[in-house]
């Protein structure tokens, strides 16, 4: 086997690993579009786009790395430093996705009114906070997440694909570089797409009735801990 055939499947075998033992590639997909009951579609465009941008910032890097002649190390520097960056966004998320879900539960308790009027009559009525304002919440929570989530995947890095993969292959061709990282690509984000929609689709079969209103609360606080285990454990 040559070299660069070397290469490729070693990009699709770490694509793939690299993928399945980072829990941050598709927890915050799973958790979020089970709590948001996010349509199928919906929650595939938003993961591929977002492994898109989890590859490509990586990718764009490592050819201006390549261009400008930088030595392996700088570039490491930069995705460890990126990589921080990412980690405490997916905390933060987390964090404010869980609170968020807080502040819906207790809004969505319904409490009763009492009306007196001058006549002497008087009646109740109860209701919750947000049957009057679902539509703006809802708005919100439609347009900031998926925004969010993108952020956070552009500045994750493909920690293997720039020292393990790019720079050997560049020693070839340039073309062997294209070739290498379009392979770790499609490995990377296929996987991230498998597992998030396999894993929804089995989710969809369990009742979680009971847990239903804390949905949110339980997904930002998954978030959070993925960010942590990240940070702090290297996962």
């Amino acid at each position: 086997m040559s070299d660069l055939t070397v290469l490729i499947v070693s990009a699709a075998s770490i694509g793939i690993f690299h993928t399945i033992t980072g829990p941050d590639h598709y927890l915050p997909f799973i958790v979020i579009a089970r709590a948001g009951d996010w349509p199928q579609l919906k929650t595939l465009i938003i993961t591929v786009l977002c492994g898109v941008g989890h590859v490509g910032s990586s990718v764009i890097i490592g050819f201006a790395g390549l261009a400008l002649g930088f030595v392996l190390s700088k570039l490491t520097i930069i995705e460890g430093v990126r990589g921080n960056i990412a980690a405490w966004m997916l905390i933060g998320f987390g964090l404010v996705y869980a609170v968020w879900g807080m502040h819906r539960i207790f809004t969505k308790k319904q409490h009763v009114h009492e009306h007196i009027h001058e006549n002497g009559e008087h009646h109740t009525h109860s209701h919750s906070h947000t049957v009057e304002h679902a539509h703006v919440h809802n708005i919100k929570g439609k347009t900031m997440t998926p925004w969010v989530l993108f952020l956070i995947f552009v500045f994750g890095p493909c920690e293997p694909l720039i020292p393990i993969l790019m720079y050997p292959a560049a020693k070839n061709s340039v073309s062997g570089v294209v070739l290498v990282a379009g392979v770790f690509g499609i490995a990377t984000i296929g996987t991230m797409t498998a597992v998030v929609m396999s894993s929804l689709w089995g989710l969809k079969r369990i009742s979680f009735k009971p847990f239903e209103k804390f949905s949110h609360v339980i997904a930002g606080f998954t978030i959070f801990f993925s960010g942590m285990a990240i940070q702090f454990l290297g996962l």
